[in-house]
């Protein structure tokens, strides 16, 4: 078998490509099951708003913690083993999920499947940066992020629509059993070997702490969490808040949030392959990749108090429009950091920006339920939600320095250059 594995040749970045989106499409399905399920689990366990919060919440802390030594574990011993593990793991939590029923179980079962989950995006971040070309890195990251976008909108509309008819707990069942499916074909997958050569040599990875001294890091790590507060408020409380303060069925809430998400894996899809046309044109990747970021926090902020303040109509418009605007800006998240951190360290940098950025997943649905409280009022979760979006435009405008490629090799304290003009991501001029 492994003679087997030596002798075939290296998977075709595009279906590296499409396997990875595949993986983050199950991971989010997945992960935003509970979301979709929450008047069903809340009426059935006698939740409070506070306690619903906190199970929202407990996938994202063992998500955070394990993030980096997820980042670390793919570079030790290959990100193709440790995400084959980390979906196996999920899958496994999710089946559970539908046999149990205490609050207690369900949160560690969401820690479990936060413990999986965890693998997906230091790995694919390895994968990327190692296997695709850079003047393609955008294509790639818009086709990953269709994949995790779209993800929701397939969990809330079928799952939901699953859920009214059968209930939550056969959904979580079947939906277990089809995330296991994904681990055939990528059985058959051979990682190509990293692109990135300098100089005729492999390039020199650093270590954590040089890594760490990086500014861009923690610019990114900034706007990553700003977007994602917003993105998992909506991700957690959408179909709380169309159930409960705009009186939506289940089956109509499903069908809303879904087409949400829809348009929200779309407008990755194209974010992603605008920012490819652009760069290949000769034009800077700082305008486009920064440009679309302040864009994306001016729209979540506009549309947070549109949602609550507007009608129905209007409310919805502001959702969708939020969603479109995310998704354009959804490929930059992870493009960034591998352009700058390149293949010998974008795991481990990717691991620690997504710890960062997913922060939010623990704070956004937790604050959220005790803002909502007793009194079922959304108004000030949505204010919330709007205004952190001004931390985003800081981090990635003010701090996050210019989007090139460091050279990791040269010094303890690394500088950044242009990359040699056949893997470069744009002129700065």
């Amino acid at each position: 078998m492994l003679k087997d594995a030596v002798m075939r040749k290296p998977t075709s970045a595009t279906r590296l490509v499409l396997l990875l989106s595949t993986a983050l499409f199950i991971s989010y399905v997945d992960r935003g099951n509970l979301a979709t399920a929450a008047p069903l689990i809340e009426a059935q366990l006698h939740l409070s708003p506070p306690q619903l919060g906190i199970l929202l919440s407990a996938f994202f802390l063992t998500y955070v913690l394990a993030m980096a030594p997820a980042g670390w574990l793919a570079e030790r011993y290959g990100a193709h083993a440790v995400l084959a593990a980390g979906i196996a793991i999920w899958s496994v939590a999710t089946l559970l999920t539908g046999f149990v029923g205490s609050f207690v179980l369900l949160i560690a079962l969401r820690l479990l499947l936060g413990i999986g989950e965890s693998a997906t995006f230091p790995c694919l971040s390895k994968l990327i940066a190692s296997g695709v070309e850079s003047h393609r890195i955008g294509v790639a990251n818009g086709v990953v992020a269709f994949g995790y976008l779209f993800g929701p909108a397939v969990g809330t509309l079928v799952g939901g629509l699953l859920m009214a008819s059968f209930g939550w707990r056969p959904t979580f069942i079947l939906f277990g059993l089809l995330s296991m499916l994904w681990l055939w074909p990528w059985s058959r997958v051979v990682v190509p070997e990293p692109r990135l050569r300098e100089k005729g040599k492999a390039a020199t990875g650093p270590t954590f702490l040089q890594i760490l001294k990086q500014r861009g890091l923690w610019g990114a790590s900034l706007g990553h969490f700003a977007e994602n507060y917003t993105f998992y408020f909506i991700l957690t409380w959408l179909p709380e808040y169309l159930v409960k303060a705009r009186g939506f069925s289940l089956q109509t809430m499903a069908t809303v949030a879904g087409a949400a998400y829809l348009i929200n894996a779309a407008a990755a899809f194209l974010g992603g392959w605008v920012s490819d046309w652009w760069i290949r044109s000769g034009r800077s990747a700082e305008i486009i990749y920064k440009g679309i970021m302040v864009l994306n926090h001016l729209a979540a902020l506009g549309c947070m108090a549109g949602m609550v303040i507007l009608p129905v109509r209007q409310s919805v418009a502001c959702l969708f429009l939020y969603e479109a605007v995310m998704g354009l800006a959804a490929p930059g998240t992870f493009a960034i950091p591998q352009i700058i951190a390149g293949p010998s360290a974008a795991g481990r940098w990717v691991g620690i920006q997504n710890m960062c950025g997913n922060v939010a997943g623990i704070c956004a649905p937790a604050i959220t339920g005790f803002l909502v409280g007793g009194s079922g009022r959304f108004g000030r979760a949505f204010a919330l939600a709007g205004l952190v979006n001004v931390l985003g435009i800081v981090g990635w405008v003010f701090i996050l320095p210019k989007i090139i490629p460091v050279r990791w090799s040269e010094q303890s304290s690394p500088a950044q250059i242009e990359l040699h003009p056949s893997h470069s991501p744009g002129n700065d001029s």
